[in-house]
């Protein structure tokens, strides 16, 4: 993972090998990173991938059901919430509708029984970093969405704690208000000097936010780096789809610096990938340059636009390529539907990944001379020479699983996770029932979360020794 280097004793939380389970459900699995003092780490991910259960064992509300946190050192795994230097700001706010802003900041400080002078000093000096002077006898009722959010920030930040978690604290806000709100946090942690561990679904947010940024799916750390590294340099498909707009392509490294894809050869800067491996390729839509037809000295692919839209700031097209491929390409200059146009990719512009896998490998167990038992169910396969009852290894290719609309119609069912765009096809990430993981190409629109029938045809199952 890139990660930032880190100097010996810097560390404030030292997660390791933290895994939680709710039930049969497993919604963190061994999960280890470390943070440092005052640093602002952004955990990153889409609903349900875990994130936010961490911020809760982080905090206590929580416990692991495997693994350890750390606090400067010592183990804090089992001390309850009350007992941690962390205050946490949550999305809903969680105010005392009965008390005014003033009473809702000092209430933990009342608990503490601190002096009536200090409260009212830390109490000011907390309304004053959040930009509420002036509002400390009013109704937390009568404020805005926003303002309620500042007197959680003040509530959190006036008992001084160490560590400061945020969960989804702008989600509720207007997008005017949420980014003038990320700046005031962000100069809130400039000032304080704590510890901010954020949890968000936005990229955009983590992207500005942060130091480090740690990337969440399925209850795994998929990446952990700079906003530049997670936008430049994603690790996998996941990253690279998540983290802002991106053309992904199945690809050949032919050698070094010198890859294939789109059935075309591009010079690239990548190295260490070897002969002829396959790889992905990611292409950001800002970094292709689009240009008229008529102007082709340098062009490597030509095409035409089939939609054109403005963002705000600059045009997004789709451009059809000659050889059936299509490309986001995003620009200041607007290209017309049905304009012919010319595209060049600069070597420095193409980033190319390790595939995570090149088919679908299952665990089995041989049924008989042509039936084989794998996801759980019963399948016909080709006549073999293994034993009854053999461990063995299955290989299924991507294009080979075949899905249905009608789950009925299935050997087996799941639904859909995750799709990526491919350029000619979807690449689709499919979970069972009984949480086993396919991987399915095909060329049919399906959406996230479908439910879909899955089989697999005799001929399509390579059978290989355990």
């Amino acid at each position: 993972m890139a990660e930032m280097k880190v100097e010996p004793g810097g560390n404030i939380i030292d997660i390791k090998h933290v895994s939680k389970w709710f039930g049969d459900k497993q919604v963190l699995d061994d999960v280890s990173l470390h943070i440092r003092k005052g640093e602002f780490v952004t955990i990153l991910g889409p609903s349900g991938c875990g994130k936010t259960t961490l911020l809760r064992i982080l905090s206590g509300f929580d416990t692991a059901s495997e693994g350890e946190i750390l606090l400067e050192g010592s183990d804090i795994t089992q001390t309850p919430p009350h007992q941690r230097p962390m205050n946490t700001v949550f999305q809903r706010y969680a105010l005392f509708p009965h008390l005014n802003v003033y009473d809702n900041i000092a209430f933990g400080l009342k608990l503490k029984k601190e002096k009536d002078n200090i409260i009212e000093n830390k109490v000011r000096r907390a309304l004053k970093m959040v930009g509420m002077t002036d509002y400390e006898h009013r109704d937390v009722n009568s404020l805005s969405g926003g303002q309620q959010q500042r007197v959680a920030i003040a509530r959190a930040i006036v008992n001084q704690p160490q560590v400061l978690l945020l969960d989804e604290p702008l989600a509720a806000l207007d997008l005017k208000m949420r980014k003038d709100m990320q700046m005031e946090l962000k100069e809130m942690h400039k000032t304080l000097g704590i510890t901010f561990i954020y949890v968000t679904h936005d990229q955009e947010e983590a992207l500005t936010l942060s130091d480090r940024i740690v990337v969440m799916s399925e209850g795994v750390i998929q990446q952990i780096g700079t906003p530049t590294d997670i936008y430049n340099e994603p690790e996998n498909c996941f990253v690279a789809d998540f983290i802002g707009e991106s053309n992904i392509l199945n690809g050949t490294m032919i050698e070094d610096r010198l890859v294939r894809f789109m059935d075309t050869e591009f010079k690239c800067v990548d190295e260490g990938f070897g002969a002829n491996a396959p790889v992905d390729v990611v292409i950001r839509p800002e970094d292709i340059y689009i240009i008229a037809k008529t102007d082709t000295a340098n062009a490597m692919l030509h095409g035409r636009v089939s939609s054109c839209i403005f963002k705000g700031v600059h045009y997004e097209m789709i451009v059809q390529l000659a050889n059936g491929y299509e490309l986001m390409v995003q620009d200041y200059n607007a290209f017309e539907p049905e304009t012919e146009v010319s595209l060049i990719i600069k070597p420095a512009d193409i980033h190319v990944m390790k595939k995570e896998r090149t088919c679908n490998t299952f665990d089995a167990t041989i049924v008989d001379e042509t039936h084989i038992e794998l996801l759980g169910t019963t399948f016909e396969c080709l006549p073999h020479s293994f034993d009854k009852g053999a461990q063995v290894k299955v290989e299924v290719d991507f294009d080979k699983i075949d899905l249905t609309d009608d789950k009925e119609d299935g050997a087996l069912e799941g639904d859909v996770r995750l799709i990526l765009y491919k350029g000619n096809h979807y690449h689709l990430t499919i979970v069972t029932d009984d949480d086993d993981y396919l991987y399915v190409d095909t060329n049919d629109v399906w959406d996230d979360g479908d439910m879909v029938g899955i089989n697999i045809m005799p001929e399509d199952i390579r059978i290989i020794k355990n």
